[in-house]
């Protein structure tokens, strides 16, 4: 996320947007948590004291920190994350590796894949992100700052040297203020010097490690995006060009979604237990409602049924309440296959009816066949 605790200052008070922001403690002894870009031009940086901090910017307008704000944002986000694959490795509040292998094939999927997270995450949040596509997490990593704020860059395999080895040498995560000096010293100032220098030259600077550091600077990694937990949810949710107010409209988006959410569920084998519905108004204010399936099911029609009597109760406490933003999602989810103690041994018309719609979408993509009642 681009400078995140100042933009969510930002965007949560428009007042303040162009101008330089700086969170932080106080004057004496507090040190900054971050800045804007509009600050950043003046050299204010993260962890610089805030003394420093105000004396190179003078008009800076400093905020308090709101940490429990950031973290609800930063839940937020995470949960957009979710949605495009659930091995999430997050590294702090704004910032995470996403492992993308099993959903692409190619730099084209790539791209799209990364615009529709940014777009999400600015349509949604009104927040802006920078992305780094690679083949690994060092690569990932260095192309997501390269264009920020608000950047996305791909890095290929077979463009690794001719992206990296221009870059200073201090963009290999670890290379710090008290190396860089000494690799100066030994005439390695790029990447592509690291990468191509002798190991008399790194070894008096990186000991035993001079190896796997200049492997490092050839772009190679071999870590893999490690997830903290299994995604506990499926979810769906889309964010409206204009505001709608419409019931009918509203109705036909959460069956679209639902629909979306159940397919998501019934490909990974499994059942829900409660379903969700998130609503944001136009005034950016967000509610959620919830309801329970006794048994857990994948049904479609248990599940849509649900849902749409969770916006229907809803509209009803609301009436003409323009939103922006709709969501369905799934919880509670168990894997399927385990008959009640009442079921039937032979499915019902429904569950042929579920199956078979699993098919053609399988077969033809989720677009093929769709609920009557999500279309005008």
């Amino acid at each position: 996320m681009d400078a995140f605790y100042a933009s969510v200052e930002q965007r949560d008070h428009p007042e303040m947007l162009g101008l330089p922001v700086v969170v932080g403690g106080g004057e004496r002894r507090g040190v900054v948590a971050a800045a804007s870009y509009e600050a950043r031009r003046f050299g204010v940086r993260s962890a610089m004291p805030m003394a420093e901090a105000l004396r190179r910017c003078p008009k800076a307008v400093r905020v308090r920190p709101r940490m429990h704000h950031y973290k609800s944002v930063s839940q937020e986000i995470f949960d957009i994350f979710a949605d495009f694959t659930p091995v999430v490795e997050g590294l702090s509040l704004d910032e995470a590796f996403l492992d993308l292998s099993g959903s692409i094939a190619g730099p084209a999927a790539a791209h799209d894949i990364a615009t529709q997270l940014k777009l999400r995450i600015r349509r949604e949040l009104a927040l802006t992100a920078s992305i780094g596509v690679g083949p690994n997490k060092l690569v990932a990593k260095i192309a997501s700052d390269l264009d920020k704020p608000d950047g996305l860059r791909i890095v290929t395999a077979e463009q690794l040297h001719a992206t990296l080895d221009p870059l200073p040498v201090q963009r290999i995560p670890g290379i710090g203020p008290r190396t860089l000096p000494r690799l100066y010293d030994a005439g390695i100032k790029t990447i592509g010097d690291l990468r191509l220098a002798s190991e008399q030259k790194l070894r008096p600077v990186f000991g035993r490690h001079w190896y796997t550091t200049q492997q490092r600077a050839a772009g190679c990694d071999e870590r893999e995006v490690h997830s903290h937990g299994i995604a506990k949810s499926v979810s769906a949710e889309t964010t409206f060009d204009l505001d709608i107010n419409d019931s009918s409209e509203l109705m036909r988006v959460v069956s679209r979604l639902t629909d979306q959410s159940i397919g998501r569920l019934r490909r990974q084998e499994l059942e829900a237990a409660v379903v969700t519905l998130k609503i944001r108004d136009h005034k950016f204010r967000t509610a959620t409602r919830q309801t329970t399936l006794r048994p857990p099911t994948a049904s479609r029609e248990r599940i849509h049924d649900a849902a749409a009597g969770l916006l229907r109760s809803w509209l009803g406490e609301n009436p003409g309440l323009p939103l922006r933003l709709l969501g369905v999602g799934l919880g509670k989810l168990s894997a399927t296959g385990q008959l009640g103690l009442f079921d039937s041994e032979s499915p019902g018309t429904g569950e042929r009816i579920d199956s078979a719609i699993d098919e053609v979408q399988e077969r033809y993509g989720d677009a093929a066949l769709v609920p009557a009642r999500s279309l005008r």
